[in-house]
């Protein structure tokens, strides 16, 4: 929705037609004429929105209009980034479907719906391949089952013209991938570790003091 639009949502200030409005803020809704709550929004430098036209009385708030449609618009797009999108994902299978290829489109079907996007598999019957109409029922109902792990039957197979079509839909919603991070030991841990290792080899009598060149011990 343009800002424009959004603007012709809304009455303000003089646009306002009710003999009185309830005004709502932080501290709770007070109702009030209309001449007094226009006074209010003056006085504060704002506006005197109405946000609620059909109620008795009208509700309004007193806020800079511009910032109001700010805060609207926002609100939308944080709506809108949480939808997660809903493609339709097409498997096109043929009557007589060899085994490499009913795999092929398996694994990428699989792929759709862990993905969240639903799947159409279909068989196409081509001229007189029309014959084998059960033959493609067998197909789509083994379809069904081999995803069954990861998708549900919304429509069993359906014959409309020379198509049998049936839906599937995700039965997760779509997961993020997580990159796992091995974490490094801290320097202190690692002086820890040669610590204990000097320890058992003096114990031993294994461990020798570093020497620097030019001394003799």
């Amino acid at each position: 929705m343009k800002k424009d639009d959004l603007k012709q949502n809304y009455n303000i200030n003089r646009q306002i037609k009710a003999v009185e409005v309830r005004v709502v803020s932080e501290e709770g809704s007070t109702v009030m004429p209309l001449t007094k709550a226009l006074a209010l929004a003056e006085h504060r430098g704002e506006d005197l929105v109405e946000i609620s036209p059909n109620t008795n009385p009208p509700v309004c708030k007193i806020i800079e209009f511009s910032k109001f449609l700010y805060q609207i618009k926002k609100r939308q797009k944080e709506i809108k980034a949480k939808q997660v999108k809903i493609e339709v994902k097409e498997i096109r299978f043929g009557p007589q479907t060899d085994e490499h290829d009913y795999t092929f489109k398996l694994k990428h079907a699989r792929e759709f719906l862990e993905e969240g996007n639903k799947v159409k598999a279909y068989v196409f019957f081509k001229g007189r391949s029309i014959v084998f109409k059960e033959q493609g029922e067998v197909l789509l109902l083994r379809f069904a089952n081999d995803l069954e792990e990861v998708g549900k039957v919304d429509s069993m197979p359906e014959l409309l013209g020379k198509r049998m079509t049936m839906f599937i839909s995700p039965k997760k919603s779509p997961t993020k991938k997580v990159q796992k991070t091995v974490e490094q030991p801290s320097i202190t841990e690692e002086k820890k570790v040669t610590d204990k290792k000097q320890a058992r080899q003096e114990k031993k009598g294994e461990y020798k003091m570093p020497t620097i060149e030019g001394e003799e011990f």
